[in-house]
């Protein structure tokens, strides 16, 4: 069969809303991503490889993102931006494969959320295993890795309270949560989360955000010659983490999602 163009394929796998999604859809995404990932569905719509396939392929990835930092240097840092620029490739390419066939699968919605946590905390992981200096010449400091791996454990804790909403609701018999009902009763309570979605700091501990600050601060631990950048980043990313667990779980108690 002949390989669909792009201009074909666009209308089909990238319908409207696919791309306004306000909670599901990623800025990489809008900005770049889809665009890639159309050139790269139009050579795989016609072969035998399926959906779930490539999210199996997309959850490799992103788990790879953790190994690939403990190379030292900042080789280490660019290899773990390309594992998870290839998870985020692959996170589209899957579904937009899906809604060409018509092949959908409760098997692949579940598989790409694990692989989403992973992701993520793979690069955590990673960075703070980096930040403890696993093959320096002295003395291996785990509190890095310790922190980091804080920093994983809030990340995942924040994506299980989201998606335990919809947990909640379906075991009392409630329909699917409205965007609405995530906007908070209380006015204070509202501006606060308003704040914070301004802000934006809590994006630093997904795993192409924190992929891309991991390169930065190894550049410029380069430059200095130790590790100081990448440990301060390693502790303000735990401290977010944190910080951002406990702000979530009351944004969702305080709205109207559990209602």
């Amino acid at each position: 069969m002949p390989k669909p163009s792009v201009a074909e394929l666009r209308p089909v796998v990238h319908p409207p809303g696919v791309k306004d999604r306000r909670s599901g859809e990623h800025w990489a995404g809008r900005l770049y991503m889809r665009e890639i990932s159309l050139r790269i569905d139009r050579h795989l719509v016609n072969t035998r490889v399926t959906p779930n396939q490539l999210t199996y392929l997309m959850t490799v990835f992103g788990v790879l993102a953790a190994p690939a930092l403990l190379v030292p240097g900042i080789w280490g840092a660019v290899l773990g931006v390309l594992m998870v620029q290839l998870y985020l490739l692959f996170d589209c390419v899957d579904g937009e494969i899906a809604r060409w066939r018509k092949q959908y699968s409760i098997a692949g919605v579940y598989v790409d959320r694990v692989g989403a946590y992973l992701c993520d905390a793979a690069v955590l992981v990673g960075f703070g295993l980096r930040a403890a200096d696993l093959w320096g010449t002295d003395r291996i400091d785990w509190l890095w890795a310790f922190l980091g791996t804080l920093a994983a454990l809030g990340a995942i804790l924040i994506k299980a309270e989201t998606d335990l909403v919809g947990v909640a609701r379906h075991q009392t018999g409630k329909p699917p949560v409205q965007e609405s009902a995530s906007v908070p009763r209380s006015s204070g309570m509202a501006l606060a989360r308003r704040a914070a979605a301004a802000l934006k700091f809590h994006r630093l501990i997904l795993g192409v955000e924190a992929s891309l600050l991991v390169l930065v601060l190894a550049i410029v631990d380069q430059v200095r010659g130790d590790l100081f950048y990448s440990r301060l980043g390693v502790a303000v990313l735990a401290g977010i983490a944190l910080l951002q667990t406990l702000l979530h779980l009351v944004s969702i108690l305080a709205s109207s999602r559990l209602k």
